[in-house]
């Protein structure tokens, strides 16, 4: 049978992680349709990273938001409503999900269940799960109750790293589902590398190679709770202090909402600004001295681009990237913060990072193609 690949995303990171393979299919002539769920806030932001990476609009363009950050299940059950109900009407040889959001649990559990009614639909999809096998092993996350549960109804399991595979057979995931293809991020990163080379983002901000630290601060742990948010803050301008160095912050817009709500003041010390597009981020990742973040996706493009990493959280799904030398855990303590900052700052560039050639989404897609 003919393959027919359903890719789902809903997030800005699952877009870039998911270029490589979109662009895999419209170069090979592989039918393929893509659903966004309209997870992330701004329709308009999305816009630019699929200006930016050259890929097509959504075929399907959900807008399905979170009534609050404590209603989980009604976030992923409107999701999967919609859905089944594209996947019902398209009957996809193979859905591929990305990562560890609510849109991968709804794209995951909706293939899952539409594989027990095989008899009434006429279809059974096979389930692939892009930077799969990934694990905090803080079952207080949210992501990581979806990246697990992702993994275990997965039929293809695409790690980025060898380590991250091991997480998948300790839980006694089959081995022969399981592939280590590197991580799609560094194809996006060569994509768009001669972009983010000739961008102006600097020039336009009035920055200097290696004289400023980046941060940015989105998730949910940290913004909704008052004191983490102000005592992260807090250890980001102690630092600026102390070392002299400007702090630039593109202030997503739901840290923008909840300083509001808090009535919190942004020191001195750091410089908010309007989110940035994708190449305009990247570019600034690049030159900046160090990184601090929350970010998932943040802490592999440092990594690649040879930026030292402070990550605001007490543990991370990338621990390669604290093994060898790239990424420092410092979670929200302020004193923590500067003093991993420090250290940081003064540590060589020199690691060679794990995230393979970036040639992961040709890998996956021979694969899907196979099965």
């Amino acid at each position: 049978m003919e393959k027919k690949i359903a890719i789902v995303f809903g997030t800005r990171p699952e877009i870039i992680k998911l270029a490589s393979i979109i662009k895999y299919c419209e170069k090979n002539g592989i039918r393929f349709f893509t659903i966004h769920s309209g997870q992330h806030y701004s329709h308009a932001m999305d816009k630019v990273f699929f200006e930016q990476l050259r890929l097509p609009a959504p075929d399907y363009q959900l807008a399905i938001k979170s009534e609050a950050p404590f209603m989980q299940g009604h976030h992923t059950g409107a999701m999967m409503q919609e859905i089944e109900k594209i996947l019902l009407k398209e009957k996809p040889s193979d859905v591929l999900v990305q990562g560890d959001t609510n849109t991968v649990l709804a794209g995951s559990l909706v293939t899952a269940k539409i594989r027990t009614v095989q008899q009434l639909v006429d279809f059974k999809p096979a389930l692939g799960h892009v930077e799969a096998c990934l694990r905090s092993y803080d079952n207080s996350m949210p992501e990581e109750m979806n990246r697990v549960i992702a993994d275990h109804v997965s039929d293809l399991l695409f790690a980025p790293t060898p380590d991250a595979k091991k997480n998948a057979v300790r839980e006694n995931i089959d081995k022969k589902k399981i592939f280590v293809t590197g991580n799609t991020v560094v194809d996006a990163l060569k994509i768009v590398a001669q972009q983010v080379n000739e961008s102006n983002a600097m020039q336009s901000l009035g920055l200097n190679e290696k004289q400023f630290a980046l941060l940015t601060l989105h998730r949910q742990e940290n913004v909704d709770v008052s004191r983490r948010l102000a005592s992260i803050l807090k250890g980001i301008a102690l630092f600026a202090r102390e070392t002299g160095m400007k702090v630039i912050w593109p202030v997503h817009p739901r840290a923008k909402k909840m300083l509001a709500n808090f009535g919190i003041s942004v020191p001195k010390e750091i410089k908010p600004v309007e989110p940035l597009g994708f190449i305009e981020f990247l570019s600034l990742e690049k030159n900046a001295a160090l990184v601090f973040t929350d970010s998932g996706g943040v802490q592999e493009e440092a990594c690649v681009f040879g930026t030292p990493c402070i990550t605001l959280r007490e543990n991370t799904e990338r621990p390669e990237t604290v093994k060898i030398g790239a990424n420092a855990l410092a979670g929200c303590s302020a004193e923590a913060i500067t003093a991993a900052a420090k250290k940081m700052l003064s540590r060589k560039r020199h690691w060679q990072q794990p995230f393979g050639n970036g040639k992961a989404g040709e890998k996956i897609m021979k694969i899907v193609l196979k099965g």
